[in-house]
């Protein structure tokens, strides 16, 4: 699949980071972008600056998911594009005792739920309701009628200390790759996902100098943080590259992630 002006691409978690490198990139070759974000204001800026539309959407929310892509699709088009960069993680031990209080606690499930809800269930939610808009879709050459790329991470296979929830819904996400492309492939639809390390977004922007040069040390090669335009840069190779279909794919710099 060629990326230009014929081609609509709807980007959920777009208005920061990996999403809005991937909106940036694809928008600069004329696709028309729609970002999905919670993120009102970050959104409503990356669509005005790639020309773009915005549609505010929790991708937990069912309701909030179909107006979106009602939204996106009347102003754009129907999408032969989805890439899901929406997603969020926390750290906390399965079962822990406080070393000064002696207080023992465990992963609140609640919390452990939310993670798969937006990690997991937000992504199926956003990819089978794509493709049942891209199945309508008249094919393109060798068939194809259009593309997704999920984000995945390298806690999918080797997660740290706390990261038991965020670790489970990345795997998942790896997991399903594989069964959809087969359930798709009668449709001509392709999906892949991406496994990145440690990359130079907005959360990690925060943290200070040394703490970001200490994790960009433990890179093998090359010893630097990701660049989120490198991550759009694979997602845009797993589209348009029209045999690349049912994988997960680690972006890491040969990254081997220790237990903390």
């Amino acid at each position: 699949m060629k990326l230009d002006s014929t081609v609509t691409a709807i980007i959920t978690g777009g208005s920061s980071g990996l999403g809005a490198a991937t909106a940036r990139r694809f928008a600069a070759q004329g696709v028309r972008v729609a970002i999905f974000d919670f993120n009102e204001t970050l959104g409503e800026a990356v669509a005005a600056e790639i020309g773009g539309v915005f549609c505010k959407v929790d991708v937990t929310k069912e309701a909030e998911v179909d107006a979106a892509f009602a939204k996106a699709r009347a102003a754009l088009g129907q999408e032969r594009v989805l890439v899901n960069c929406a997603g969020t993680g926390l750290a906390i031990k399965t079962a822990s005792k406080d070393k000064q209080t002696g207080e023992i606690k465990h992963f609140p499930t609640a919390d452990f739920d939310r993670i798969i809800q937006i990690n997991l269930v937000g992504t199926f939610r956003c990819i089978a309701k794509s493709a049942a808009g891209m199945i309508a879709l008249p094919p393109l050459e060798h068939g194809e009628r259009g593309a997704i790329v999920n984000t995945a991470s390298v806690a999918a296979e080797d997660g740290q200390i706390g990261q038991a929830a965020y670790s489970a819904s990345k795997a998942a996400v790896v997991g399903m790759t594989l069964p959809i492309a087969r359930d798709l492939m009668g449709n001509g639809i392709r999906i892949n996902t991406i496994l990145p390390g440690i990359f130079d977004t907005p959360l990690l922007q925060r943290a200070p100098d040394n703490v970001k040069q200490a994790l960009a040390d433990s890179v093998p090669f090359p010893k630097r943080l990701g660049m989120p335009d490198e991550y759009a840069a694979l997602a845009e190779i797993m589209i348009t590259n029209g045999y690349f279909n049912g994988e997960s794919v680690r972006l890491d710099g040969a990254i081997r992630m220790a237990p903390r």
